[in-house]
Protein backbone atom coordinates (compact mmCIF):
# COMPACT_ATOMS: atom_id res chain seq x y z
CA UNK A 1 0.00 0.00 0.00
CA UNK A 2 1.34 3.42 -0.90
CA UNK A 3 2.48 5.35 2.11
CA UNK A 4 1.82 9.04 2.37
CA UNK A 5 2.99 11.74 4.69
CA UNK A 6 2.10 15.37 5.01
CA UNK A 7 4.61 18.13 4.23
CA UNK A 8 4.66 19.08 7.92
CA UNK A 9 6.09 15.67 8.79
CA UNK A 10 9.14 16.24 6.61
CA UNK A 11 12.44 17.74 7.78
CA UNK A 12 13.64 21.03 6.30
CA UNK A 13 14.22 20.79 2.58
CA UNK A 14 18.01 21.12 2.84
CA UNK A 15 18.13 18.14 5.21
CA UNK A 16 15.87 15.82 3.27
CA UNK A 17 17.52 12.87 1.58
CA UNK A 18 14.32 11.20 0.39
CA UNK A 19 11.74 12.93 -1.78
CA UNK A 20 8.41 11.56 -2.92
CA UNK A 21 6.02 12.32 -5.75
CA UNK A 22 3.44 15.03 -5.10
CA UNK A 23 -0.03 13.91 -6.18
CA UNK A 24 -3.42 15.20 -5.06
CA UNK A 25 -1.92 17.30 -2.28
CA UNK A 26 0.12 14.46 -0.76
CA UNK A 27 3.67 13.17 -0.89
CA UNK A 28 3.44 9.59 -2.13
CA UNK A 29 5.75 6.79 -3.19
CA UNK A 30 5.88 5.77 -6.83
CA UNK A 31 3.39 3.00 -7.56
CA UNK A 32 6.16 0.55 -8.33
CA UNK A 33 8.38 1.79 -5.53
CA UNK A 34 11.09 2.92 -7.96
CA UNK A 35 13.54 5.64 -6.95
CA UNK A 36 16.54 7.34 -8.53
CA UNK A 37 19.50 9.33 -7.27
CA UNK A 38 19.93 13.03 -7.89
CA UNK A 39 23.37 14.59 -7.61
CA UNK A 40 25.17 17.76 -6.63
CA UNK A 41 26.92 18.72 -9.90
CA UNK A 42 29.61 20.66 -8.05
CA UNK A 43 30.81 17.49 -6.30
CA UNK A 44 29.12 14.65 -8.21
CA UNK A 45 28.01 13.31 -4.82
CA UNK A 46 24.52 11.88 -4.29
CA UNK A 47 22.21 14.55 -2.92
CA UNK A 48 18.98 12.62 -2.44
CA UNK A 49 16.85 9.64 -3.39
CA UNK A 50 13.77 10.65 -5.37
CA UNK A 51 10.64 8.66 -6.16
CA UNK A 52 10.56 7.81 -9.86
CA UNK A 53 7.14 8.15 -11.45
CA UNK A 54 5.92 5.63 -13.97
CA UNK A 55 2.89 5.49 -16.24
CA UNK A 56 0.61 4.36 -13.40
CA UNK A 57 1.63 7.46 -11.46
CA UNK A 58 0.88 9.64 -14.48
CA UNK A 59 -2.60 8.11 -14.55
CA UNK A 60 -3.02 8.88 -10.84
CA UNK A 61 -1.91 12.47 -11.29
CA UNK A 62 -4.09 13.00 -14.35
CA UNK A 63 -7.08 11.59 -12.48
CA UNK A 64 -6.41 13.91 -9.54
CA UNK A 65 -5.97 16.93 -11.80
CA UNK A 66 -9.10 16.02 -13.81
CA UNK A 67 -11.17 15.63 -10.66
CA UNK A 68 -9.91 18.96 -9.32
CA UNK A 69 -10.83 20.61 -12.60
CA UNK A 70 -14.17 19.03 -13.44
CA UNK A 71 -15.55 18.31 -10.00
CA UNK A 72 -13.55 20.67 -7.85
CA UNK A 73 -13.86 24.35 -7.08
CA UNK A 74 -10.67 25.64 -8.69
CA UNK A 75 -11.95 26.62 -12.16
CA UNK A 76 -14.99 28.24 -10.53
CA UNK A 77 -12.97 30.02 -7.88
CA UNK A 78 -13.15 33.75 -8.45
CA UNK A 79 -10.23 35.30 -10.29
CA UNK A 80 -9.57 37.53 -7.30
CA UNK A 81 -9.36 34.53 -4.99
CA UNK A 82 -7.01 32.70 -7.37
CA UNK A 83 -4.86 35.81 -7.43
CA UNK A 84 -4.78 35.95 -3.65
CA UNK A 85 -3.62 32.34 -3.47
CA UNK A 86 -0.86 32.96 -6.03
CA UNK A 87 0.28 35.91 -3.94
CA UNK A 88 0.34 33.57 -0.95
CA UNK A 89 2.60 31.18 -2.89
CA UNK A 90 4.92 34.11 -3.61
CA UNK A 91 4.87 35.15 0.04
CA UNK A 92 5.90 31.69 1.25
CA UNK A 93 8.61 31.49 -1.40
CA UNK A 94 10.00 34.84 -0.29
CA UNK A 95 10.04 33.77 3.37
CA UNK A 96 11.88 30.57 2.42
CA UNK A 97 14.04 32.14 -0.27
CA UNK A 98 17.40 31.33 1.31
CA UNK A 99 16.45 27.68 1.72
CA UNK A 100 15.06 27.42 -1.83
CA UNK A 101 18.07 29.15 -3.39
CA UNK A 102 20.54 26.89 -1.60
CA UNK A 103 18.57 23.80 -2.59
CA UNK A 104 18.59 25.00 -6.20
CA UNK A 105 22.36 25.46 -6.12
CA UNK A 106 22.96 22.07 -4.53
CA UNK A 107 20.87 20.31 -7.18
CA UNK A 108 21.80 22.45 -10.20
CA UNK A 109 25.35 23.67 -9.61
CA UNK A 110 24.87 27.28 -10.64
CA UNK A 111 26.36 30.20 -8.75
CA UNK A 112 24.20 31.14 -5.78
CA UNK A 113 24.08 34.80 -6.82
CA UNK A 114 22.40 33.68 -10.03
CA UNK A 115 20.09 31.24 -8.26
CA UNK A 116 18.93 34.05 -5.98
CA UNK A 117 18.24 36.31 -8.96
CA UNK A 118 16.24 33.58 -10.69
CA UNK A 119 14.29 32.83 -7.52
CA UNK A 120 13.44 36.52 -7.23
CA UNK A 121 12.03 36.43 -10.74
CA UNK A 122 10.11 33.23 -9.96
CA UNK A 123 8.49 34.99 -7.02
CA UNK A 124 7.71 38.02 -9.17
CA UNK A 125 6.18 35.73 -11.80
CA UNK A 126 3.63 34.49 -9.27
CA UNK A 127 2.94 38.07 -8.22
CA UNK A 128 2.56 39.20 -11.84
CA UNK A 129 0.04 36.48 -12.65
CA UNK A 130 -1.73 37.00 -9.33
CA UNK A 131 -2.56 40.47 -10.63
CA UNK A 132 -3.23 39.18 -14.13
CA UNK A 133 -5.86 36.68 -12.96
CA UNK A 134 -8.49 39.44 -12.81
CA UNK A 135 -7.47 40.76 -16.25
CA UNK A 136 -8.60 37.72 -18.24
CA UNK A 137 -11.41 39.36 -20.19
CA UNK A 138 -13.70 38.87 -23.14
CA UNK A 139 -15.28 41.34 -25.56
CA UNK A 140 -18.60 42.43 -26.93
CA UNK A 141 -18.65 42.35 -30.72
CA UNK A 142 -21.09 44.27 -32.94
CA UNK A 143 -23.47 41.86 -34.67
CA UNK A 144 -26.41 42.43 -37.06
CA UNK A 145 -29.98 43.17 -36.10
CA UNK A 146 -31.52 41.83 -32.96
CA UNK A 147 -28.53 39.89 -31.69
CA UNK A 148 -26.02 40.38 -28.92
CA UNK A 149 -22.61 38.74 -28.74
CA UNK A 150 -19.99 38.44 -26.05
CA UNK A 151 -16.86 36.35 -25.65
CA UNK A 152 -15.38 34.76 -22.55
CA UNK A 153 -12.07 33.06 -21.87
CA UNK A 154 -12.33 29.77 -20.04
CA UNK A 155 -9.56 27.56 -18.62
CA UNK A 156 -8.35 24.75 -20.87
CA UNK A 157 -8.36 21.97 -18.30
CA UNK A 158 -5.50 19.67 -17.31
CA UNK A 159 -2.12 21.04 -18.37
CA UNK A 160 1.09 19.00 -18.41
CA UNK A 161 4.22 21.11 -18.08
CA UNK A 162 7.73 19.79 -18.68
CA UNK A 163 10.56 22.01 -17.45
CA UNK A 164 14.34 21.77 -18.01
CA UNK A 165 17.27 21.42 -15.66
CA UNK A 166 18.98 24.74 -16.42
CA UNK A 167 16.43 26.99 -14.64
CA UNK A 168 14.44 24.58 -12.45
CA UNK A 169 12.56 26.92 -10.10
CA UNK A 170 12.23 29.82 -12.54
CA UNK A 171 10.91 27.69 -15.40
CA UNK A 172 8.46 26.01 -13.04
CA UNK A 173 7.14 29.45 -12.07
CA UNK A 174 7.00 30.58 -15.72
CA UNK A 175 4.67 27.69 -16.45
CA UNK A 176 2.73 27.15 -13.25
CA UNK A 177 1.73 30.74 -12.53
CA UNK A 178 -0.17 31.57 -15.76
CA UNK A 179 -1.83 28.15 -15.91
CA UNK A 180 -3.10 28.53 -12.34
CA UNK A 181 -4.12 32.15 -12.82
CA UNK A 182 -6.35 31.05 -15.69
CA UNK A 183 -8.00 28.34 -13.59
CA UNK A 184 -6.31 25.22 -14.93
CA UNK A 185 -4.97 22.24 -13.03
CA UNK A 186 -1.39 21.16 -13.59
CA UNK A 187 0.94 18.18 -13.73
CA UNK A 188 4.50 19.49 -13.52
CA UNK A 189 7.32 17.23 -14.68
CA UNK A 190 10.73 18.54 -13.64
CA UNK A 191 13.93 17.37 -15.27
CA UNK A 192 15.28 14.19 -13.71
CA UNK A 193 18.57 15.95 -12.95
CA UNK A 194 16.90 18.74 -10.94
CA UNK A 195 13.61 17.65 -9.35
CA UNK A 196 13.95 19.00 -5.82
CA UNK A 197 12.83 22.64 -6.01
CA UNK A 198 9.86 21.69 -8.21
CA UNK A 199 8.73 19.17 -5.60
CA UNK A 200 9.18 21.79 -2.91
CA UNK A 201 7.15 24.26 -4.97
CA UNK A 202 4.30 21.76 -5.19
CA UNK A 203 4.28 21.52 -1.42
CA UNK A 204 4.35 25.31 -1.11
CA UNK A 205 1.30 25.56 -3.38
CA UNK A 206 -0.57 23.22 -1.04
CA UNK A 207 0.62 25.18 1.99
CA UNK A 208 -0.69 28.36 0.37
CA UNK A 209 -4.16 26.84 0.16
CA UNK A 210 -4.46 25.53 -3.42
CA UNK A 211 -6.88 22.58 -3.36
CA UNK A 212 -5.62 18.99 -3.69
CA UNK A 213 -5.10 17.93 -7.29
CA UNK A 214 -4.59 21.44 -8.63
CA UNK A 215 -0.78 21.07 -8.64
CA UNK A 216 0.89 17.68 -9.02
CA UNK A 217 4.64 17.10 -9.45
CA UNK A 218 6.04 13.97 -11.10
CA UNK A 219 9.81 13.49 -11.32
CA UNK A 220 10.86 10.71 -13.64
CA UNK A 221 12.36 9.91 -17.04
CA UNK A 222 11.14 12.14 -19.83
CA UNK A 223 11.38 9.35 -22.38
CA UNK A 224 8.73 7.45 -20.43
CA UNK A 225 6.47 9.78 -18.49
CA UNK A 226 7.06 12.92 -20.57
CA UNK A 227 6.11 11.00 -23.68
CA UNK A 228 3.13 9.44 -21.91
CA UNK A 229 1.87 12.84 -20.78
CA UNK A 230 2.11 14.10 -24.36
CA UNK A 231 -0.07 11.21 -25.54
CA UNK A 232 -2.43 11.00 -22.57
CA UNK A 233 -6.09 11.55 -23.50
CA UNK A 234 -6.75 13.10 -20.08
CA UNK A 235 -4.31 15.96 -20.73
CA UNK A 236 -5.62 19.03 -22.57
CA UNK A 237 -2.38 20.95 -23.07
CA UNK A 238 1.32 20.31 -22.94
CA UNK A 239 3.95 23.00 -22.47
CA UNK A 240 7.59 22.05 -22.91
CA UNK A 241 10.89 23.85 -22.53
CA UNK A 242 13.93 21.95 -23.74
CA UNK A 243 15.87 20.91 -26.77
CA UNK A 244 14.39 20.94 -30.26
CA UNK A 245 14.52 17.21 -31.03
CA UNK A 246 12.37 16.42 -28.00
CA UNK A 247 10.02 19.26 -28.93
CA UNK A 248 9.39 17.67 -32.31
CA UNK A 249 8.63 14.33 -30.66
CA UNK A 250 6.18 15.98 -28.26
CA UNK A 251 4.36 17.62 -31.18
CA UNK A 252 3.99 14.26 -32.90
CA UNK A 253 2.66 12.58 -29.78
CA UNK A 254 0.29 15.42 -28.90
CA UNK A 255 -1.16 15.40 -32.40
CA UNK A 256 -3.08 12.19 -31.77
CA UNK A 257 -5.40 13.99 -29.34
CA UNK A 258 -4.99 17.49 -30.81
CA UNK A 259 -3.62 18.86 -27.56
CA UNK A 260 -2.76 22.50 -27.29
CA UNK A 261 1.04 22.74 -27.43
CA UNK A 262 3.55 25.40 -26.39
CA UNK A 263 7.21 24.82 -27.16
CA UNK A 264 10.20 26.88 -26.03
CA UNK A 265 13.19 25.15 -27.60
CA UNK A 266 16.85 25.57 -28.45
CA UNK A 267 18.78 28.57 -29.59
CA UNK A 268 22.00 29.72 -31.19
CA UNK A 269 21.51 33.40 -30.60
CA UNK A 270 23.58 36.17 -32.22
CA UNK A 271 25.30 39.07 -30.52
CA UNK A 272 26.27 41.90 -32.92
CA UNK A 273 28.79 44.59 -31.99
CA UNK A 274 28.78 47.54 -34.39
CA UNK A 275 31.70 49.90 -34.87
CA UNK A 276 30.05 52.70 -32.87
CA UNK A 277 29.27 50.56 -29.82
CA UNK A 278 30.33 51.57 -26.35
CA UNK A 279 33.22 49.12 -26.17
CA UNK A 280 33.27 48.67 -22.38
CA UNK A 281 29.52 48.04 -22.18
CA UNK A 282 29.57 45.73 -25.19
CA UNK A 283 32.36 43.59 -23.73
CA UNK A 284 30.83 43.42 -20.26
CA UNK A 285 27.35 42.71 -21.59
CA UNK A 286 28.61 40.09 -24.02
CA UNK A 287 30.42 38.24 -21.24
CA UNK A 288 27.16 38.04 -19.28
CA UNK A 289 25.14 37.08 -22.36
CA UNK A 290 27.12 33.89 -22.87
CA UNK A 291 28.63 32.96 -19.52
CA UNK A 292 25.61 33.51 -17.26
CA UNK A 293 24.50 30.13 -15.88
CA UNK A 294 27.73 28.66 -17.30
CA UNK A 295 26.31 29.09 -20.79
CA UNK A 296 23.56 26.56 -20.08
CA UNK A 297 20.81 28.83 -21.29
CA UNK A 298 18.58 28.53 -24.34
CA UNK A 299 18.91 32.24 -25.14
CA UNK A 300 22.69 32.44 -24.54
CA UNK A 301 24.15 34.79 -27.13
CA UNK A 302 26.71 32.22 -28.24
CA UNK A 303 27.63 33.72 -31.64
CA UNK A 304 29.51 37.02 -31.46
CA UNK A 305 29.74 39.05 -34.66
CA UNK A 306 32.11 42.00 -34.29
CA UNK A 307 32.70 44.78 -36.80
CA UNK A 308 36.08 44.31 -38.42
CA UNK A 309 37.29 47.75 -37.28
CA UNK A 310 36.64 46.79 -33.65
CA UNK A 311 37.45 43.08 -33.71
CA UNK A 312 41.00 43.08 -32.34
CA UNK A 313 40.31 45.54 -29.51
CA UNK A 314 37.06 43.83 -28.55
CA UNK A 315 38.63 40.37 -28.51
CA UNK A 316 41.57 41.55 -26.42
CA UNK A 317 39.30 43.06 -23.78
CA UNK A 318 36.83 40.16 -23.85
CA UNK A 319 39.50 37.48 -23.45
CA UNK A 320 41.22 39.35 -20.62
CA UNK A 321 37.96 39.72 -18.68
CA UNK A 322 36.78 36.16 -19.40
CA UNK A 323 40.03 34.87 -17.90
CA UNK A 324 39.27 36.78 -14.68
CA UNK A 325 35.80 35.34 -14.14
CA UNK A 326 35.71 33.27 -10.97
CA UNK A 327 34.83 29.63 -11.52
CA UNK A 328 34.26 27.68 -8.33
CA UNK A 329 32.09 26.62 -5.43
CA UNK A 330 28.53 27.58 -6.37
CA UNK A 331 27.64 28.35 -2.74
CA UNK A 332 30.37 31.01 -2.56
CA UNK A 333 28.74 34.42 -3.05
CA UNK A 334 31.77 35.60 -5.03
CA UNK A 335 31.57 32.77 -7.59
CA UNK A 336 30.52 33.93 -11.06
CA UNK A 337 30.54 30.61 -12.93
CA UNK A 338 29.33 27.44 -11.26
CA UNK A 339 29.48 23.89 -12.58
CA UNK A 340 27.86 22.28 -15.57
CA UNK A 341 24.94 20.01 -14.78
CA UNK A 342 26.70 16.65 -15.28
CA UNK A 343 29.80 14.84 -16.47
CA UNK A 344 27.94 13.99 -19.65
CA UNK A 345 27.33 17.68 -20.34
CA UNK A 346 30.98 18.47 -19.59
CA UNK A 347 32.01 15.88 -22.16
CA UNK A 348 29.58 17.32 -24.70
CA UNK A 349 30.88 20.87 -24.24
CA UNK A 350 34.51 19.79 -24.44
CA UNK A 351 33.86 17.71 -27.55
CA UNK A 352 32.51 20.82 -29.29
CA UNK A 353 35.60 22.81 -28.33
CA UNK A 354 37.78 20.07 -29.79
CA UNK A 355 35.58 20.01 -32.89
CA UNK A 356 36.00 23.76 -33.27
CA UNK A 357 39.76 23.37 -33.21
CA UNK A 358 39.56 20.71 -35.92
CA UNK A 359 37.32 23.01 -37.96
CA UNK A 360 39.97 25.73 -37.82
CA UNK A 361 38.81 27.89 -34.92
CA UNK A 362 41.33 29.23 -32.41
CA UNK A 363 40.84 28.78 -28.66
CA UNK A 364 41.39 32.31 -27.36
CA UNK A 365 40.64 31.59 -23.71
CA UNK A 366 39.50 28.60 -21.66
CA UNK A 367 38.99 25.30 -23.39
CA UNK A 368 39.09 22.92 -20.47
CA UNK A 369 38.80 22.29 -16.76
CA UNK A 370 39.90 24.99 -14.29
CA UNK A 371 42.66 24.29 -11.81
CA UNK A 372 42.10 24.64 -8.10
CA UNK A 373 41.32 22.84 -4.88
CA UNK A 374 38.06 20.91 -5.05
CA UNK A 375 37.35 21.76 -8.69
CA UNK A 376 38.51 18.40 -10.04
CA UNK A 377 35.52 16.61 -8.49
CA UNK A 378 32.86 18.79 -10.07
CA UNK A 379 31.69 19.47 -13.62
CA UNK A 380 33.46 22.80 -14.02
CA UNK A 381 34.39 24.25 -17.41
CA UNK A 382 36.34 27.42 -18.06
CA UNK A 383 34.70 30.33 -19.90
CA UNK A 384 35.80 29.68 -23.47
CA UNK A 385 36.02 31.77 -26.63
CA UNK A 386 36.69 30.44 -30.12
CA UNK A 387 38.12 33.04 -32.50
CA UNK A 388 38.06 33.43 -36.28
CA UNK A 389 34.98 31.25 -36.60
CA UNK A 390 33.20 30.87 -39.91
CA UNK A 391 29.42 30.78 -39.52
CA UNK A 392 29.27 27.54 -41.52
CA UNK A 393 31.24 25.63 -38.88
CA UNK A 394 29.27 23.22 -36.72
CA UNK A 395 30.33 25.10 -33.58
CA UNK A 396 28.57 28.15 -35.04
CA UNK A 397 25.43 26.26 -36.05
CA UNK A 398 24.78 23.72 -33.29
CA UNK A 399 23.73 24.46 -29.73
CA UNK A 400 26.64 23.70 -27.40
CA UNK A 401 24.84 24.60 -24.16
CA UNK A 402 27.95 25.51 -22.24
CA UNK A 403 30.29 28.47 -21.64
CA UNK A 404 31.56 28.62 -25.21
CA UNK A 405 31.20 31.61 -27.55
CA UNK A 406 32.23 31.78 -31.20
CA UNK A 407 33.65 35.01 -32.61
CA UNK A 408 33.65 36.25 -36.18
CA UNK A 409 34.00 39.49 -38.16
CA UNK A 410 31.62 41.44 -40.36
CA UNK A 411 31.99 44.60 -42.42
CA UNK A 412 28.48 45.79 -43.38
CA UNK A 413 25.15 46.00 -41.57
CA UNK A 414 23.48 43.75 -44.13
CA UNK A 415 26.20 41.14 -43.65
CA UNK A 416 25.66 41.18 -39.88
CA UNK A 417 21.93 40.63 -40.33
CA UNK A 418 22.52 37.77 -42.77
CA UNK A 419 24.95 36.07 -40.40
CA UNK A 420 22.61 36.56 -37.44
CA UNK A 421 19.73 34.87 -39.26
CA UNK A 422 21.80 32.07 -40.79
CA UNK A 423 20.80 29.35 -38.31
CA UNK A 424 17.70 27.19 -37.84
CA UNK A 425 16.99 28.87 -34.49
CA UNK A 426 15.42 32.20 -33.63
CA UNK A 427 15.10 32.65 -29.89
CA UNK A 428 17.05 35.80 -28.98
CA UNK A 429 19.50 38.34 -30.30
CA UNK A 430 21.47 41.29 -28.96
CA UNK A 431 23.07 44.27 -30.69
CA UNK A 432 25.33 47.07 -29.54
CA UNK A 433 25.19 50.47 -31.24
CA UNK A 434 24.65 54.16 -30.46
CA UNK A 435 22.75 54.68 -33.73
CA UNK A 436 19.02 54.59 -32.91
CA UNK A 437 17.98 54.18 -36.52
CA UNK A 438 20.33 51.25 -37.01
CA UNK A 439 19.17 49.68 -33.76
CA UNK A 440 15.54 49.73 -34.90
CA UNK A 441 16.39 48.52 -38.43
CA UNK A 442 18.46 45.59 -37.24
CA UNK A 443 16.05 44.64 -34.45
CA UNK A 444 13.31 44.46 -37.06
CA UNK A 445 15.42 42.34 -39.39
CA UNK A 446 16.60 39.73 -36.88
CA UNK A 447 14.34 36.68 -36.97
CA UNK A 448 13.98 35.96 -33.27
CA UNK A 449 11.36 36.30 -30.58
CA UNK A 450 13.50 38.52 -28.35
CA UNK A 451 15.92 41.27 -29.41
CA UNK A 452 17.80 43.39 -26.89
CA UNK A 453 19.68 46.59 -27.63
CA UNK A 454 22.68 47.64 -25.54
CA UNK A 455 21.77 45.19 -22.78
CA UNK A 456 22.24 41.44 -22.28
CA UNK A 457 19.03 40.99 -20.27
CA UNK A 458 16.18 39.21 -22.04
CA UNK A 459 13.39 38.40 -19.59
CA UNK A 460 11.32 40.26 -17.02
CA UNK A 461 7.78 39.41 -15.85
CA UNK A 462 5.39 40.87 -18.40
CA UNK A 463 7.74 40.70 -21.40
CA UNK A 464 6.86 38.00 -23.97
CA UNK A 465 9.55 35.31 -24.25
CA UNK A 466 9.62 32.71 -27.02
CA UNK A 467 11.06 31.82 -30.38
CA UNK A 468 10.85 31.91 -34.15
CA UNK A 469 11.76 29.03 -36.46
CA UNK A 470 13.01 25.89 -34.70
CA UNK A 471 13.17 27.70 -31.37
CA UNK A 472 9.49 26.89 -30.96
CA UNK A 473 6.23 28.79 -30.69
CA UNK A 474 4.04 30.39 -28.07
CA UNK A 475 5.11 32.99 -25.55
CA UNK A 476 5.96 32.71 -21.86
CA UNK A 477 6.04 35.25 -19.06
CA UNK A 478 3.51 37.77 -20.42
CA UNK A 479 -0.18 38.58 -20.65
CA UNK A 480 -0.17 36.83 -24.05
CA UNK A 481 0.63 33.59 -22.20
CA UNK A 482 -2.84 33.59 -20.66
CA UNK A 483 -4.34 33.17 -24.13
CA UNK A 484 -2.40 29.90 -24.41
CA UNK A 485 -4.04 28.59 -21.22
CA UNK A 486 -7.61 29.56 -22.10
CA UNK A 487 -10.25 28.73 -24.68
CA UNK A 488 -12.14 31.59 -26.31
CA UNK A 489 -15.91 31.04 -26.30
CA UNK A 490 -18.33 33.13 -28.35
CA UNK A 491 -21.88 33.51 -27.02
CA UNK A 492 -24.58 34.77 -29.42
CA UNK A 493 -27.96 35.83 -28.04
CA UNK A 494 -31.17 36.63 -29.93
CA UNK A 495 -32.81 39.69 -28.38
CA UNK A 496 -35.75 40.26 -30.72
CA UNK A 497 -39.42 40.37 -29.70
CA UNK A 498 -40.72 38.08 -32.44
CA UNK A 499 -40.29 34.28 -32.14
CA UNK A 500 -37.38 32.82 -34.06
CA UNK A 501 -38.62 31.29 -37.32
CA UNK A 502 -35.75 30.90 -39.82
CA UNK A 503 -37.75 28.75 -42.30
CA UNK A 504 -40.84 30.98 -42.14
CA UNK A 505 -43.07 28.07 -41.14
Amino acid sequence: MTQTETPAAQPAALERTNWKLFINGEQVDASGGATFETYNPATNQVLAQVAQAGKEDVDRAVAAARAAFEGGKWPRTSAARRGNLLNKVAEIMRKRSDEIARLEVMNNGKAISQAKAELTQAIEDFEFYAGAATKIMGQTIPVPGTFFNYTVREPLGVCAQIVPWNYPIMMAAWKLAPALAAGNTVILKPASATPLTALLLGEICAEAGLPPGVVNVLPGPGAEIGAYLAEHPGVDKIAFTGETTTGRDIMRRAAATLKRVTLELGGKSPNIVFEDADLESAVNGSLFAIYYSAGQSCEARSRLFIHESLYDRFVEMFVAKAARLKVGNPLDETTQIGSLISRKQWDTVHSYVELGKREGAEVLVGGGRPQGAGLDQGNYYLPTALGNVDNRMRVAQEEIFGPVVTMGRFSKEAEAIKLANDVVYGLAGTLWTKDVGRAIRVAGAIKSGVVTINTPYTAFPGLPFGGYKQSGFGRELSMETLNLYTELKSVLIYTGERPVNPFGL
